[in-house]
């Protein structure tokens, strides 16, 4: 499971990592110099996807179905492109493909996003919508994602947080034909989002829905 921008493996709600853990091994992990894993943080999803194509072969783990949210989906993208052989199924959630559509974006996102510390109110602010139904529902879920108190993983530093801005700068920007990529990924996919996404606009979970090619 690959999480968003910033986000490192206590930014999960537990509710959604100990569903999954119901029927299968999950494996959460902080990439390079986010939250308490050394090193430097790359700057594009490629790089990132490296890293977990390397993390997942320490782990002699060499089949694994994938669940990427936000960034994280960006960082999938990129390891199935890279190696396919590593990923049988595929989930995307909350976003874009490459060069993917930003109309829509919320107009306060990019001052929200950039806080040092990102607060309660933020969260509701950039996760979830305006009805009383779901904030009642992000303030649950910001409760359980503070369960966890003992060894609770640091927040990314500046380093790492410029260099995930970095990585969104480069995924903005398109490669050749735009989507033509998409079309090479043949795993099966499911793709999720909410009607209204403010930070990956939603819009762009339709043009990854319609652009894959079917499953061989």
């Amino acid at each position: 499971m690959l999480p968003h921008f910033r986000a490192g493996m206590d930014h999960w709600d537990p509710r959604v990592t100990d569903g999954f853990a119901t029927r299968r091994q999950v494996v959460l992990f902080d990439n390079a110099g986010v939250g308490a894993s050394g090193g430097r943080t790359p700057d594009t999803a490629e790089g990132f996807a490296e890293n977990v194509a390397h993390f997942l072969g320490a782990l002699g783990t060499d089949r694994i179905d994938l669940l990427g949210f936000s960034v994280g989906g960006y960082v999938s993208q990129a390891l199935v492109l890279a190696r396919p052989d590593l990923v049988r199924r595929l989930v995307l959630v909350g976003a874009k493909p490459r060069a993917g559509e930003m109309a829509g974006l919320g107009e306060r996102v990019p001052e929200v996003a950039a806080h040092d510390v990102l607060t309660e109110e933020d969260y509701l602010y950039l996760f979830f919508g305006p009805s009383s139904a779901s904030r009642d529902a992000g303030r649950e879920f910001w409760l359980r994602r503070h369960e966890r108190t003992v060894d609770v993983d640091p927040e990314s530093g500046a380093d790492s947080v410029r260099a995930q801005n970095a990585l969104r700068a480069d995924w903005n920007s398109p490669r050749g034909e735009r989507f033509a990529e998409l079309r090479r990924i043949g795993q099966p996919t499911l793709v999720v989002n909410g009607n209204n996404d403010i930070m990956v606009p939603t819009i762009n979970s339709w043009i990854l829905a319609s652009t894959f090619r079917s499953p061989s």
